[in-house]
């Protein structure tokens, strides 16, 4: 078991790099599936690596063992690295604990004060403020909140793009996959590195939603464009798990949708071939991760099998 186990919380630190390059080569929808997939498998493996990191360890130790009605502690002789190892990872899921339940207090607490702070009404809220601020407040029913002074600052058109774009955030329910990165980060810290990409991927769906509902990809990015100009002027503060159209790496999303083919089109050409090489590499990596964890587990329970009936012999 003690190779097996550090498989899942070495895939992290391969897969989280690779991260940036998924969300740019992949279609927007296709990088937003596979990247919170990995999230989520890469974080519940690492969680299940420490878990069994503890177990080991805490049934070396003859108290734990007596327990479990076993003789002999579990792998016998030299305890101390396994021991020590079981601390270690005790720790970790201790303070991944602390923090998770520490981040949806917090989440849920931010949204509800920005729920607070628009009251009720329809699709649309308006706040009289002169920063210039529009985002997508998840919620029954979702709003979208627009601040006067981004009112202001677009044309009527542009408007209905910027609209089109916070909408598209609500119907996707967006922020549940951003929600999720954010606490499959709590089980490893390399998984930090896909919430970036993860919300550029994001945007990325919502741009191409806003473009086919008005009808007009330079509008679309026209409108992205001036909006992020205003909001920049102004940094506003929102709850940390919504989604924004000035949010990430505008140029990059504005470039996207001037000089790309639309979302969903085939490419067959080495940006096709290589997003299918990067995401098959990908799938490689959480197939490695899913069985490393079963097969440390598989091995820690073969152990215990076999030390509960050399107990039963005596």
């Amino acid at each position: 078991m003690i190779y097996a186990v550090w498989v899942p919380l070495l895939m992290p630190l391969l897969v989280a790099p690779a991260a940036r390059w998924l969300a740019e080569l992949l279609a927007p929808r296709q990088a937003v599936r596979l990247l919170t997939a990995a999230a989520l498998t890469l974080g519940c493996c690492s969680a299940t690596a420490l878990g069994l990191l503890v177990v080991a360890g805490l049934l070396r130790l003859p108290p734990v063992a007596a327990l479990g009605r076993l003789i002999h502690p579990v792998g016998g002789d030299g305890p101390d690295t396994t021991v020590v190892a079981a601390v270690a990872a005790g720790g970790a899921l201790a303070v991944g604990a602390t923090a998770l339940v520490r981040t949806v207090l917090r989440q849920r607490a931010e949204l509800r004060a920005a729920r607070r702070q628009v009251g009720a009404g329809g699709e649309l809220a308006v706040v009289r403020d002169t920063a210039p601020d529009a985002y997508a407040l998840p919620g029954r029913p979702g709003r979208i909140v627009v601040t006067t002074g981004m009112l202001q600052a677009l044309a009527p058109a542009e408007r209905e793009a910027l609209f089109a774009h916070e909408r598209a955030h609500l119907t996707g329910r967006h922020h549940l996959f951003i929600a999720a990165a954010e606490l499959a980060a709590l089980c490893h810290p390399a998984l930090r590195g896909l919430r970036a990409p993860l919300g550029y991927a994001l945007e990325r769906c919502a741009d191409e939603s806003a473009a086919g509902a008005v009808g007009d990809r330079s509008l679309a990015a026209r409108a992205i464009g001036r909006a992020a100009l205003a909001g920049h002027r102004v940094p506003a503060a929102r709850p940390s798990v919504v989604l924004a159209a000035t949010a990430g790496p505008v140029p990059r999303r504005v470039a996207a949708l001037l000089g790309h083919r639309p979302a969903g089109t085939p490419d067959r050409g080495w940006h096709g071939r290589a997003a299918r090489a990067l995401a098959g590499a990908l799938l490689v990596c959480l197939s490695l991760s899913a069985g490393g964890a079963l097969d440390a587990a598989t091995d820690l329970h073969g152990g215990i099998e076999a030390a509960q009936a050399a107990s039963g012999h005596h």
